[in-house]
């Protein structure tokens, strides 16, 4: 079957509205959010699974192998999406993670069950990536970070519907029924893709045109541009070996701490739902006062979370707070890197910059629960909340440089082809949402 290109596309099929774009791509990101969240949900199951055969340490790395696959399913994304158009890779990509949802069901074994989130990494790369782009491009600089914002929040909120459906399912049916109502979401909004025509068309498309890719990766890599893409790894990597790690260990970590697993799903819950209304909230002061500054401010509150929790004794309420102060400042910190990477970089390089700030998420992604996995055999809660606060007080640092660099540079300051138009350097017009 031919696949047309992006120039192939004609007016005969005209693309739906900004709004609608961007609302897919929010529901996208839920369900990519639900089947990457999920596995911290029922951890506490496989580990007491005894056809499975998992101890703490191959839970952590299952848990972290996602990351791996999301890597790769991120650079591939870029690569074919300049082929086959975002819409395809967006298809394939959700096609994929709604099969691994069903192999991990189906899994009687813990490599088998490593296979399948491996698997599931793949395609959420691609699409997570793709989705991210598409709503940053179907925005204006105004509202660039709400935008942004909005499409991410789908991460946490996907946590939330995990957490939510686990409750009544978990001790009713067991852990894989989670993973079947995953695949079954995932069916779900692949039809509604594959109903959506999403344009090609954009300024960030048009603006690139006069880059090759090795122009766009020397603005990354060459000059200040080198020094600023350093730092947006060390933000992105330290801060998702934080989240990423809460996300998986923080509900084994309530139930060693003594709370029933009910409360412990409940906590969860406080951490998903806290990233989704903080994101909101950090989102408009991005919008106001700038995405750089924000961060600051989001990447303390991991801080104050984490050192909070191990500083205090354990009490519903006190624990309530932290764990809410960890989920505000771990979604959001990371929505508010990739917004100033957006925002920092000439337009035509927005996309491989992006797909910078994700790889290298990712990369700490998978670092998260392997790191969780050997501080919390070593030295249970504890061990992991010391463990990730020291990655949170790296990411503060971190945030502190870039926010330096979002001051200082301007587009000028990267590096520009002879051939480039002037144009290409200015920001882009795409109707407001």
């Amino acid at each position: 079957m031919h696949i047309p290109k992006p120039s192939e596309l004609t007016s005969e099929a005209p693309a739906h509205s900004h709004r609608i774009v961007i609302v897919l791509c929010m529901i996208t990101t839920i369900i990519e959010g639900y089947n990457l969240i999920v596995y911290g949900s029922v951890v506490p199951l496989l580990l007491r699974d005894a056809s499975l055969g998992v101890d703490a340490e191959a839970t952590g790395l299952i848990g972290g192998v996602i990351y791996i696959g999301a890597i790769i399913g991120a650079i591939s994304a870029a690569i074919a999406a300049e082929k086959i158009g975002k819409k395809h890779v967006l298809v394939i990509g959700v096609a994929v993670f709604a099969l691994a949802a069903v192999l991990a069901g189906l899994a009687q074994s813990g490599t088998i069950l490593g296979l399948a989130r491996f698997l599931a990494g793949v395609g959420t790369g691609a699409a997570l990536t793709t989705a991210m782009t598409v709503a940053r491009n179907h925005a204006t600089n105004k509202n660039a970070s709400l935008v942004v914002t909005i499409t991410m929040a789908g991460i946490p909120l996907g946590g939330v519907v995990a957490s939510l459906i686990g409750i009544p399912v978990l001790p009713a049916f067991g852990w894989r029924a989670m993973f079947f109502i995953g695949a079954a979401l995932t069916a779900a909004i692949l039809v509604a893709i594959l109903a959506t025509r999403i344009g090609e068309e954009n300024a960030q498309e048009v603006a690139g045109r006069g880059w090759s890719v090795q122009d766009k990766i020397r603005s990354l890599f060459t000059g200040r541009g080198l020094l600023v893409t350093l730092v947006i790894a060390v933000c992105a990597v330290a801060n998702m070996v934080a989240w990423q790690g809460l996300n998986v260990w923080a509900t084994e970590a309530m139930v060693s701490l003594g709370f029933s697993l009910t409360s412990a799903l409940l906590f969860a819950f406080t951490l998903t739902g806290a990233a989704v209304l903080g994101s909101m909230v950090s989102a408009v002061a991005a919008d106001r006062w700038g995405s750089a500054v924000a961060t600051l401010g989001t990447a303390a509150c991991t801080v104050i979370g984490l050192v909070g929790i191990i500083m205090t004794p354990p009490s519903t309420a006190t624990t309530l707070i932290f764990i809410a102060l960890m989920g505000i400042g771990g979604h959001s910190t990371m929505n508010l890197v990739h917004s100033t990477t957006a925002n920092i970089y000439p337009l035509p390089v927005r996309a491989t910059a992006l797909g910078w700030s994700n790889g290298t998420s990712f990369i700490g992604a998978f670092f998260g629960p392997v790191a969780g996995a050997t501080a919390f055999a070593a030295g249970g809660a504890t061990g992991l909340f010391s463990a990730f606060s020291i990655a949170a007080v790296v990411c503060l640092a971190a945030v502190t440089g870039l926010y330096l660099a979002d001051r200082r540079l301007t587009h000028s300051s990267f590096f520009t082809p002879r051939t480039a138009p002037a144009s290409a350097l200015e920001t882009d017009t795409a109707p407001a949402v």
